[in-house]
């Protein structure tokens, strides 16, 4: 009678166990999520030449299509050029004079340009997320591709959004740097191409509970 009682009990703890095992990855594995924003909430575009808009007019650059999609001011602070060192200087200030709701930080492309160290520009990216989260201020990132024949976004940005738990979206620019329709010389982007590259934000702030 004693050992009729222990087998089931030995077996509904196995069973336990294994729901408990293939149930937590799927549980550690939820994607990070944003705060909603209110209706005049401020959206800060913080970046490079992407951000400024080279290659279109300035109501044709993401920001602006951005600013339409979601019908919330988004400012476009774009520098052309600018290097994630540079942009760690910039940042502070643009934040004190903006007070934005959240950022969608974009920057990286010049580093790899130059070919600056990864792990460097990496660092750079995760010190200004740093720096905005420590003003209570919500962020996101989009990576920027290793320009090659074939280019794919740069694995430091996967390992970033990995690592911080950030809302990214680390394909659409690749995406659209392989398609010629798209831009407007080797590294920038037409109209249509800031047009895709808005829409993909859009969608993004939308599935993350922003919009």
């Amino acid at each position: 009678m004693t050992k009729s009682w222990r087998k089931p009990s030995f077996v509904m703890r196995t069973l336990l166990l294994l729901v408990w095992l293939l149930a937590a990855p799927f549980g550690c594995s939820d994607p990070p999520g944003l705060a909603r924003l209110s209706q005049n909430a401020i959206i800060l575009a913080f970046g490079d030449s992407l951000t400024y808009g080279t290659g279109a007019k300035a109501g044709q650059s993401y920001p602006a299509v951005l600013a339409e999609l979601t019908e919330r001011q988004v400012i476009r602070a774009g520098v052309p050029g600018e290097e994630t060192s540079q942009g760690l200087k910039r940042l502070p200030a643009v934040l004190d004079e903006h007070l934005p709701d959240l950022v969608i930080l974009g920057l990286g492309g010049n580093d790899i340009l130059r070919r600056r160290s990864n792990a460097a520009t990496k660092q750079n990216l995760a010190k200004m997320v740093q720096l905005i989260r420590d003003r209570n201020i919500q962020v996101v990132i989009f990576g920027v591709p290793e320009f090659g024949l074939f280019p794919d976004t740069a694995d430091f940005y996967h390992e970033l959004a990995d690592e911080m738990a950030l809302v990214a979206e680390n394909e659409i620019v690749a995406k659209l740097m392989r398609d010629s329709a798209m831009k407007s010389d080797p590294i920038h982007f037409n109209q249509q191409g800031y047009r895709k590259l808005a829409e993909a934000l859009h969608a993004m702030l939308i599935e993350a509970g922003a919009l």
